[in-house]
């Protein structure tokens, strides 16, 4: 679909529906929308941005994290395994999420997110001395 098409093209392309994505999101990205706002992260989320020729959910750049809220149509769909290895081959930890997770435990939702954006632990010394 997208072959032969340069990334300056591609990106004009896939720029309106992204913004038509952000204008009737669902339910589940409406509510997890709204807690990546209002919640104090420390970090921004853009929603609905393009990433090569790929549109996500949600995206940290400064974290490199996107996040994606999926429905059934995405049970076990190769497009997003191959999706997801090329966004991580660009460096960017891709999480999934349902939406019934989204709107049943949004709290938990939180917390997970919460864990992806925290620094790595330092590791202690060996050896000491």
């Amino acid at each position: 679909m997208w072959e032969g098409t340069g990334e300056g093209e591609l990106r004009k392309a896939l720029t309106p529906i992204a913004r038509d994505l952000r204008n009737d999101p669902t339910e589940a990205e409406k509510h997890l929308w709204h807690i990546l706002r209002s919640k104090s992260m420390g970090v921004k989320f853009r929603r609905q941005a393009v990433i090569g020729r790929y549109i996500v959910d949600f995206v940290c750049y400064e974290k490199k994290l996107v996040i994606e809220v999926d429905g059934g149509q995405h049970c076990q769909n190769q497009k997003d395994v191959i999706r997801d290895e090329w966004l991580r081959g660009q460096g960017f930890e891709v999480v999934r999420f349902w939406n019934n997770e989204v709107l049943e435990n949004l709290d938990g939702v939180f917390e997970k997110i919460e864990e992806y954006l925290e620094p790595p632990p330092i590791p202690s010394p060996q050896g000491g001395g």
